[in-house]
């Protein structure tokens, strides 16, 4: 149902946000990292209106749940947590903020490791700051989005995920330094496209092991002396560490090294720079699977049949793993064919998987 029939009152305004798939850089921003995401043609779309009972109201159109909290009521659980979350924070940095009616639609699938929950967050405080002509920067939506994630949905997330929703596009992929927030704007390799294709295994952060591996990435940092695993460039220093600490800081270091080094080579790619890309990405995949244990098998089938594939460069997990999507860099051109021939393929094995990009009507 839409905003006048839930409301019984048209929106005041509305704003939006795209998902994110990420190319290259996984659980690296919370080790102060290196990321390389870029935007997906799916968005979560937000309309906000007053409320007059002193109440906020949240209604997702998708799920088809309304929830109901007083200003300062105890947080919700669901998509609500991450809407209150953002006016808890808002509220803190001074803004006042008043009772709201807010109608969330979407298109970034639940669960597919494609930042839903950033979306969200990111258009619920684009519409908040439209509504109320907050004067906050894309840079700073970003930051109280992720602050809304770990300290509202239990989450201990890096910024990558808020960062590519506030400031990427499908054109480009945004190459982030999470440390200093430092970034670049490259464009997209004119020979090539990307596929992403959801293993149909769904995945939820909270209750997987990624708060784990974050623990264990700082307790690995602690051991080796240093503010976070970002400081260590050799992979060799990873040999005094323990299992798993080891397999998890190795991952961590051979991860950022291979953001640099498509950072090197994006300025004069060429087919052979294509290529190099698509290595990257199937090691980062092994090493995703072997060193920090975050994939399935469903989503190694899936990699594998990719990676055979002729037109295929490279192809590997993306988001956290534990479920959810992969990404593929392909010829331009031949991504729609190249995933309807994959998903066919990995389908037939009893899987239920689905084509996110090329996006067709959503």
């Amino acid at each position: 149902m839409n905003f006048q029939k839930i409301f019984g009152k048209p929106p005041e305004t509305e704003a939006s946000a795209p998902g994110r798939v990420n190319l290259l850089g996984e659980h690296t921003d919370y080790n102060d990292g290196f990321v390389l995401p870029t935007a997906i043609p799916q968005r979560t779309t937000v309309q906000l209106g007053s409320s007059t009972d002193g109440h906020h109201h949240f209604y997702s159109e998708d799920l088809d749940e309304r929830v109901s909290v007083l200003e300062s009521n105890h947080t919700p659980s669901g998509f609500a947590s991450y809407i209150f979350g953002c006016i808890q924070l808002l509220q803190k940095q001074g803004y006042t903020i008043p009772s709201l009616n807010l109608h969330v639609k979407s298109t970034v699938p639940i669960g597919s490791g494609l930042s839903s929950s950033a979306a969200l967050e990111v258009a619920t405080l684009r519409a908040v700051r439209q509504l109320l002509n907050l004067p906050i920067n894309d840079v700073e939506i970003a930051q109280l989005a992720q602050q809304a994630e770990i300290q509202y949905a239990g989450v201990q997330c890096g910024i990558m995920d808020q960062m590519a929703s506030s400031l990427a596009d499908t054109e480009h992929m945004l190459f982030l330094d999470t440390r200093s927030l430092e970034r670049r704007v490259i464009p997209f390799p004119s020979g090539a496209e990307i596929v992403v294709i959801d293993s149909g295994v769904p995945r939820t952060l909270a209750g997987s092991g990624y708060n784990q591996r974050r623990g264990e990435c700082e307790e690995a940092a602690r051991l080796l002396g240093v503010k976070a695993l970002r400081d260590i460039t050799d992979s060799s220093a990873t040999e005094v560490l323990p299992e798993p600490l080891r397999r998890r800081a190795r991952h961590v270091i051979t991860e950022n090294n291979r953001v640099l080094e498509v950072l090197q080579i994006v300025e004069t790619f060429h087919e052979t720079s294509l290529q190099r890309f698509g290595e990257l990405m199937n090691a980062s995949h092994a090493s995703l699977r072997d060193d920090y244990e975050v994939s399935v098998p469903a989503l190694d089938t899936l990699v594998g049949m990719l990676q055979k594939t002729a037109g295929v460069f490279g192809a590997r997990l993306t988001g956290a793993g534990f479920g959810g999507a992969c990404v593929a860099l392909v010829a331009a051109g031949e991504g729609r064919g190249i995933a309807s021939n994959v998903l066919e393929q990995y389908n037939q094995t009893g899987n239920t998987g689905r084509i996110l990009v090329p996006a067709t009507d959503f």
